[in-house]
């Protein structure tokens, strides 16, 4: 059963790809930061992933007469233990090309993989090279360098809101993407981990931190101690009723983005648990992606207008 499940994956990815996805490692060979230098290969299991060898992200563009010219980077959750590169990941970017958005789907370093050498700056790592990437190639795919977003469920929404507060560049390698910006310029979220201790969700801490991790730790990873001028305007998303991850998280976040008069918009429904998807969401839920898109629209990241066919 467990290789007919890896088996069922690997097509899905290689579907990905086929369609016209195409994946862009981040890091030149021998090149990667915080890397032990282990030989890692990718594993992968009912549509999630478990281990990552090559950090990198899949691309998803919509058509050159579709395309509205902004970009967002797409970093699925999985409680830092895995990645649901199918829900949290691939789904989603097949939304952003409906509405013209081109969309990158991160396949980042977990915290315990054996190769990290400090293993909480691993995914915040990768997710400034994507940013870069995306920036440094952004005439060539048709993106304004100044609309490009950051999107993530979950652990992935802490990812997403660290990369977006975080002001140390951790991903200089001395080549020519040291002098492109590594910063979002609006954040999508979804669900989001962001507290790191009364509202934390214990097993996020315990993958990104360790067993035991210090009070310094702490501070430094609960999102909503981090929000700066620097911090981009973020639409957040979260249910009542998620048993999951407490809806305080998004709370914290909204009110420390408030103290900095940074504008963002927050939407709390009353169904959809920790399982808010693309589709198929209960009640009122189902409108979280007409409102995300109103927004982008409303926050001039995208323009108002209807595509002729």
């Amino acid at each position: 059963m467990k290789s007919l499940s890896l088996l069922c994956s690997l097509v899905l990815l290689w579907c990905a790809t086929a369609n016209g996805q195409e994946f862009i490692p981040l890091w030149p060979k021998g090149k990667m930061p915080n890397s032990k230098g282990l030989n890692l290969s990718d594993s992968i299991a009912n549509e999630r992933v478990y281990r990552v060898g090559t950090p990198g992200m899949y691309a998803f563009f919509p058509s050159a007469q579709e395309n509205k010219g902004a970009a967002v980077l797409i970093c699925p959750g999985g409680g830092y233990e895995r990645l649901a590169y199918v829900i949290s990941g691939i789904q989603l970017a097949k939304w952003f090309n409906t509405i013209g958005i081109s969309a990158f789907v991160l396949n980042y370093r977990l915290p315990n993989s054996p190769d990290l050498v400090q293993r909480e700056i691993g995914p915040v790592q990768d997710a400034q090279r994507a940013l870069r990437i995306i920036r440094a190639n952004a005439t060539k795919w048709g993106i304004n360098t100044n609309k490009i977003g950051v999107q993530g469920s979950s652990a992935g929404g802490h990812l997403a809101i660290t990369l977006a507060n975080e002001t140390v560049d951790l991903s200089k390698i001395g080549d020519s993407l040291n002098k492109v910006g590594f910063r979002p310029d609006f954040t999508i979220l979804v669900s989001p981990v962001v507290d790191m201790s009364t509202y934390a969700h214990m097993g996020s801490r315990k993958n990104l931190l360790g067993e035991n991790p210090t009070q310094q730790q702490l501070r430094k990873y609960a999102a909503q101690l981090q929000v700066g001028q620097q911090t981009a305007p973020a639409f957040i998303v979260h249910a009542y009723n998620d048993k999951s991850v407490n809806v305080k998280n998004s709370l914290l976040l909204y009110n420390a983005l408030l103290d900095k008069s940074i504008p963002s918009s927050l939407h709390i429904f009353p169904q959809g648990g920790h399982a808010i998807a693309l589709r198929n969401n209960p009640g009122s839920t189902e409108q979280w992606t007409t409102l995300c898109e109103a927004w982008m629209i409303e926050m001039g990241y995208i323009p108002n207008i209807i595509v002729a066919k």
